[in-house]
């Protein structure tokens, strides 16, 4: 399954550097297995926020709320989370279909 997720990390923002620094390190080494693992698909920046919106993949909700509420700086975040279904005219999806030749 595949859902987008956004996190907001205002509360992390808000500590003092030498609190902060070790806590953004270590998600940032989470977010990077993550992604090597292929659960963390896309990542995207909001600009001008502390946040970002990501998409994930996953077996089910149950093992999302497992990654996500294991990461670093959890307690210090707010959630949202959509579960995502395909789409028949999704471009991705068209782009990786093999289309027979004209020839």
């Amino acid at each position: 399954m595949e859902f987008l997720v956004n996190i907001k990390f205002a509360r992390l923002a808000g500590l003092p550097e030498a609190e902060r620094a070790p806590i953004v390190a270590a998600e940032r080494q989470r977010a990077a297995e993550l992604a090597a693992a292929g659960h963390l698909v896309r990542i995207w920046r909001v600009p001008c926020q502390h946040e970002n919106w990501g998409l994930w993949a996953v077996s089910d909700a149950t093992e999302l709320h497992s990654i996500i509420s294991a990461l670093p700086a959890y307690p210090w975040t707010e959630i949202k989370v959509v579960a995502l279904a395909t789409h028949p005219v999704d471009p991705f999806q068209a782009a990786t279909v093999t289309l027979p030749s004209l020839q």
